[in-house]
Protein backbone atom coordinates (compact mmCIF):
# COMPACT_ATOMS: atom_id res chain seq x y z
CA UNK A 1 0.00 0.00 0.00
CA UNK A 2 2.93 2.38 0.85
CA UNK A 3 4.63 1.77 -2.31
CA UNK A 4 1.37 2.41 -4.39
CA UNK A 5 1.29 5.73 -2.61
CA UNK A 6 4.92 6.30 -3.09
CA UNK A 7 4.03 5.91 -7.06
CA UNK A 8 0.96 8.27 -6.93
CA UNK A 9 3.37 10.98 -5.36
CA UNK A 10 6.09 10.78 -7.76
CA UNK A 11 3.89 11.52 -10.97
CA UNK A 12 3.94 15.08 -10.49
CA UNK A 13 1.55 18.14 -10.93
CA UNK A 14 -1.70 17.01 -13.20
CA UNK A 15 -3.03 19.04 -16.24
CA UNK A 16 -5.81 20.54 -13.91
CA UNK A 17 -3.61 21.51 -11.06
CA UNK A 18 -1.61 23.36 -13.14
CA UNK A 19 -4.25 25.23 -14.70
CA UNK A 20 -5.80 25.67 -11.65
CA UNK A 21 -2.64 27.31 -10.33
CA UNK A 22 -1.85 29.47 -13.09
CA UNK A 23 -5.39 31.16 -12.64
CA UNK A 24 -4.71 31.71 -9.15
CA UNK A 25 -1.63 33.54 -10.04
CA UNK A 26 -3.35 35.20 -13.05
CA UNK A 27 -6.12 36.47 -10.68
CA UNK A 28 -3.69 37.71 -8.19
CA UNK A 29 -1.80 39.35 -10.55
CA UNK A 30 -4.56 41.17 -12.23
CA UNK A 31 -5.92 42.12 -8.70
CA UNK A 32 -2.08 44.14 -8.29
CA UNK A 33 -2.30 45.82 -11.33
CA UNK A 34 -5.87 47.17 -10.51
CA UNK A 35 -4.89 47.91 -7.33
CA UNK A 36 -1.65 49.91 -8.70
CA UNK A 37 -3.89 51.59 -10.74
CA UNK A 38 -6.63 52.87 -8.41
CA UNK A 39 -4.32 54.10 -6.20
CA UNK A 40 -2.15 56.31 -8.95
CA UNK A 41 -5.58 57.82 -9.71
CA UNK A 42 -6.22 58.29 -6.49
CA UNK A 43 -2.89 60.02 -6.01
CA UNK A 44 -3.75 62.03 -9.12
CA UNK A 45 -7.03 63.54 -8.23
CA UNK A 46 -5.84 64.05 -4.43
CA UNK A 47 -3.30 66.41 -6.16
CA UNK A 48 -5.81 68.20 -8.32
CA UNK A 49 -8.17 68.59 -5.58
CA UNK A 50 -5.58 70.26 -3.27
CA UNK A 51 -4.64 72.70 -5.81
CA UNK A 52 -8.32 73.21 -6.87
CA UNK A 53 -8.65 74.48 -2.97
CA UNK A 54 -5.96 76.72 -2.91
CA UNK A 55 -6.96 78.41 -6.32
CA UNK A 56 -10.44 78.71 -4.65
CA UNK A 57 -8.71 80.62 -1.97
CA UNK A 58 -6.76 82.56 -3.31
CA UNK A 59 -9.90 84.10 -5.54
CA UNK A 60 -11.47 84.56 -2.42
CA UNK A 61 -8.22 86.94 -0.82
CA UNK A 62 -8.56 88.86 -4.64
CA UNK A 63 -12.01 89.62 -4.19
CA UNK A 64 -11.67 90.26 -0.26
CA UNK A 65 -9.05 93.13 -1.26
CA UNK A 66 -11.43 95.14 -3.08
CA UNK A 67 -13.23 97.87 -1.32
CA UNK A 68 -17.61 97.50 -0.99
CA UNK A 69 -18.10 99.87 -3.78
CA UNK A 70 -16.56 98.80 -6.95
CA UNK A 71 -17.91 97.39 -9.96
CA UNK A 72 -15.48 93.65 -8.99
CA UNK A 73 -17.32 93.01 -5.95
CA UNK A 74 -20.26 95.42 -5.94
CA UNK A 75 -24.27 94.35 -6.47
CA UNK A 76 -25.71 96.84 -8.59
CA UNK A 77 -29.18 98.51 -8.12
CA UNK A 78 -31.95 96.31 -8.90
CA UNK A 79 -30.18 93.00 -8.24
CA UNK A 80 -29.72 90.66 -5.85
CA UNK A 81 -26.62 88.95 -6.91
CA UNK A 82 -24.21 88.64 -9.81
CA UNK A 83 -22.15 86.07 -11.25
CA UNK A 84 -22.67 82.39 -11.59
CA UNK A 85 -21.26 78.96 -10.45
CA UNK A 86 -23.49 76.97 -13.06
CA UNK A 87 -22.08 78.81 -16.37
CA UNK A 88 -20.22 81.52 -17.33
CA UNK A 89 -21.45 84.55 -17.51
CA UNK A 90 -20.07 87.14 -20.30
CA UNK A 91 -18.18 90.39 -19.67
CA UNK A 92 -21.07 92.34 -17.47
CA UNK A 93 -21.06 95.97 -17.62
CA UNK A 94 -22.05 96.54 -13.63
CA UNK A 95 -22.75 100.26 -12.16
CA UNK A 96 -22.44 100.42 -8.39
CA UNK A 97 -25.07 101.95 -6.34
CA UNK A 98 -22.69 104.97 -6.00
CA UNK A 99 -21.87 104.91 -9.10
CA UNK A 100 -18.51 103.18 -10.10
CA UNK A 101 -18.55 101.20 -13.07
CA UNK A 102 -16.68 99.02 -15.31
CA UNK A 103 -16.26 95.79 -17.15
CA UNK A 104 -16.75 93.11 -14.96
CA UNK A 105 -15.69 88.72 -15.73
CA UNK A 106 -17.38 86.80 -12.72
CA UNK A 107 -15.17 83.55 -14.23
CA UNK A 108 -11.11 82.79 -15.11
CA UNK A 109 -9.33 79.83 -16.14
CA UNK A 110 -6.23 79.32 -14.57
CA UNK A 111 -2.75 77.49 -16.23
CA UNK A 112 -0.59 76.19 -13.62
CA UNK A 113 2.72 74.68 -15.00
CA UNK A 114 6.97 74.35 -14.04
CA UNK A 115 8.62 77.36 -15.66
CA UNK A 116 12.37 77.39 -16.52
CA UNK A 117 14.73 79.80 -15.55
CA UNK A 118 15.93 83.20 -17.86
CA UNK A 119 19.26 80.96 -18.84
CA UNK A 120 17.41 78.33 -20.60
CA UNK A 121 14.55 80.28 -22.05
CA UNK A 122 11.94 80.48 -19.65
CA UNK A 123 10.89 83.60 -17.50
CA UNK A 124 11.68 82.15 -13.91
CA UNK A 125 14.03 84.40 -11.94
CA UNK A 126 16.53 82.02 -10.41
CA UNK A 127 18.01 78.44 -11.85
CA UNK A 128 16.35 75.54 -11.18
CA UNK A 129 12.94 76.60 -12.04
CA UNK A 130 9.99 77.21 -10.61
CA UNK A 131 6.60 77.19 -10.20
CA UNK A 132 4.26 79.22 -12.94
CA UNK A 133 0.35 80.42 -12.38
CA UNK A 134 -1.10 82.06 -15.14
CA UNK A 135 -4.42 83.41 -14.61
CA UNK A 136 -7.10 85.15 -17.77
CA UNK A 137 -8.49 88.37 -16.98
CA UNK A 138 -9.73 91.73 -18.50
CA UNK A 139 -7.79 94.83 -20.00
CA UNK A 140 -10.92 96.71 -20.79
CA UNK A 141 -12.86 94.33 -22.67
CA UNK A 142 -9.90 92.21 -24.29
CA UNK A 143 -8.60 88.87 -22.37
CA UNK A 144 -5.32 88.92 -21.30
CA UNK A 145 -3.29 86.39 -19.44
CA UNK A 146 -1.01 87.32 -16.48
CA UNK A 147 1.54 84.70 -15.57
CA UNK A 148 3.20 84.86 -12.03
CA UNK A 149 6.51 83.08 -11.52
CA UNK A 150 6.94 81.29 -7.86
CA UNK A 151 10.56 80.57 -7.21
CA UNK A 152 11.70 78.37 -4.31
CA UNK A 153 13.82 80.82 -2.77
CA UNK A 154 10.77 83.27 -2.30
CA UNK A 155 11.50 85.60 -5.14
CA UNK A 156 8.15 86.43 -6.90
CA UNK A 157 8.26 87.98 -10.86
CA UNK A 158 5.13 88.75 -12.72
CA UNK A 159 5.90 89.76 -16.06
CA UNK A 160 3.22 92.17 -18.23
CA UNK A 161 0.12 90.30 -19.67
CA UNK A 162 0.17 89.19 -22.90
CA UNK A 163 -2.79 88.17 -25.22
CA UNK A 164 -1.41 84.55 -25.82
CA UNK A 165 -3.23 81.80 -24.24
CA UNK A 166 -1.73 79.10 -22.69
CA UNK A 167 -1.39 76.05 -24.74
CA UNK A 168 -3.23 73.98 -21.84
CA UNK A 169 -5.78 75.82 -19.54
CA UNK A 170 -5.81 73.29 -16.28
CA UNK A 171 -8.69 74.75 -14.23
CA UNK A 172 -11.96 77.10 -14.87
CA UNK A 173 -13.28 78.96 -11.86
CA UNK A 174 -16.17 80.75 -11.39
CA UNK A 175 -18.17 82.93 -8.53
CA UNK A 176 -20.97 83.89 -7.39
CA UNK A 177 -21.86 87.15 -5.32
CA UNK A 178 -25.36 87.60 -3.08
CA UNK A 179 -26.12 90.78 -1.36
CA UNK A 180 -27.58 90.45 2.17
CA UNK A 181 -26.76 87.04 2.66
CA UNK A 182 -26.70 85.62 4.82
CA UNK A 183 -28.14 88.49 6.71
CA UNK A 184 -28.77 92.11 5.92
CA UNK A 185 -25.69 94.70 4.75
CA UNK A 186 -23.22 91.39 4.02
CA UNK A 187 -22.69 89.55 0.98
CA UNK A 188 -21.87 85.70 0.71
CA UNK A 189 -18.61 85.35 -2.23
CA UNK A 190 -18.31 81.79 -3.27
CA UNK A 191 -16.27 80.57 -5.89
CA UNK A 192 -16.15 76.50 -7.32
CA UNK A 193 -13.22 75.87 -9.26
CA UNK A 194 -13.10 72.80 -11.63
CA UNK A 195 -10.31 70.83 -13.57
CA UNK A 196 -10.30 71.03 -17.29
CA UNK A 197 -9.43 67.44 -17.25
CA UNK A 198 -11.82 64.65 -17.91
CA UNK A 199 -10.07 61.76 -17.80
CA UNK A 200 -9.68 62.61 -14.45
CA UNK A 201 -12.60 60.51 -12.57
CA UNK A 202 -14.36 61.26 -10.75
CA UNK A 203 -14.22 64.65 -11.77
CA UNK A 204 -12.71 67.40 -9.74
CA UNK A 205 -14.57 70.38 -8.20
CA UNK A 206 -13.97 72.19 -5.05
CA UNK A 207 -16.16 74.90 -3.47
CA UNK A 208 -15.24 77.43 -1.10
CA UNK A 209 -17.30 80.55 0.65
CA UNK A 210 -16.58 83.80 2.68
CA UNK A 211 -18.68 86.61 4.23
CA UNK A 212 -17.39 90.31 3.51
CA UNK A 213 -19.19 93.78 3.74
Amino acid sequence: MSRRNDKRRDRGFTLIEVMVATAVLTIGLVSVAALATTMLATGKRSKYMALASTLASEKLEDLSRYPADVPQVCIPTGNTSVGSLTADSAPASVTCPKGDAGTVFYNDDVNISLGTSVSTGGNCPNEGGCFAETVSGLNGSNTVYATTYHSPDGVVTTPAATSSKPSNMTFHRRWLIEGDTPVSGVRRVTVVVSLIDNSVKPAVSFQMSMVRP
